[in-house]
């Protein structure tokens, strides 16, 4: 296959990935959210509260909000990018006026938590695909380089204004169960760019480390690195391993290095993402 069909399947891929996560995002927006006065936070979340209070469309208030953070990230994020967000905002739209008047629920609770959770997934599909749904992230990438926030920091005290808003508008019940969904659905982003099958980065440093790396290739079925340090009280070379795992091995992996060395430091990190190379030895 050459390079450009690649290419091409690459950008077939995401678009479909795109069209699923706003069409699902609209449904969370349009059949939970709205109908109970439940709010997300940035752009979309001031789409709903002026669509509320004036009586004016939603799906097309987004759009038109976004428009600008759109242009203004086409230098910072590149064609590529506006155009996949632009796309994303346009089917977001449609599909939350085609489900405006599909009510799911009228509990508060289950719209607070499956909306939430939808919206997450949503949300979540769209930003791993490399498209955007909402400005108020592009606007805290100029705005934390120009000012010295952190994009995390600008993006809470946004939110913060938006909910108090909310809470003038909906009233503050309402404003707490937007909080709510806010929380479960960056959760379930997390989830969804970082992956469920996290696995786990693992550095062993033992005066053991050959008969480790024996067992560990030998009983896991994995391939270890060995890198070289230096002890900073010793002084003396110290031989590392390095290994990515499932966390599922990781309690089997444990067990072997205490069996050879009770004294062995591990280090172990989360992985969401790894690229190249193989768990296994070759």
């Amino acid at each position: 296959m050459t390079r450009q069909k690649v290419k091409v399947l690459k950008l077939v891929r995401k678009l479909i990935l795109i069209t699923f996560g706003a069409i699902i995002t609209g449904f969370a927006l349009g059949s939970f959210l709205s109908p109970n006065d439940i709010i997300d936070g940035g752009v979309i979340g001031v789409s709903m509260i002026l669509s509320n209070a004036f009586k004016l469309n939603l799906g097309l208030l987004i759009m038109i909000l976004n428009l600008p953070f759109i242009l203004m990230a086409w230098k910072k994020m590149g064609t590529r990018f506006v155009i996949l967000t632009a796309y994303a905002n346009i089917v977001l739209a449609l599909a939350t006026n085609f489900f405006h008047d599909i009510h799911a629920t009228n509990d508060l609770l289950l719209a607070t938590v499956f909306g939430g959770i939808i919206l997450g997934v949503g949300v979540g599909t769209i930003l791993k695909s490399e498209a955007s749904l909402d400005g108020t992230e592009m606007l805290s990438l100029i705005v934390s380089r120009r000012f010295g926030f952190s994009v995390g920091e600008f993006i809470l005290f946004i939110n913060v204004f938006i909910y108090a808003v909310a809470g003038l508008v909906f009233g503050w019940e309402s404003a707490m169960y937007s909080v709510m969904t806010y929380f479960i659905g960056s959760k379930v982003i997390d989830s969804v760019m970082e992956g469920f099958n996290s696995s786990k980065s693992v550095r062993v440093i033992s005066d053991k480390s050959a008969q480790i790396g024996e067992a560990l290739i030998e009983k896991l079925d994995i391939s270890v690195t060995y890198l070289q340090g230096i002890g900073g009280y010793s002084g003396l070379n110290k031989e590392l391993i390095y290994c990515v795992i499932s966390r599922i091995e990781l309690p089997k992996m444990l067990d072997i290095v205490k069996e050879i060395d009770e004294r062995a430091f591990v280090s172990v990190v989360d992985v969401h993402e790894v690229y190249g190379g193989s768990f296994k030895k070759h």
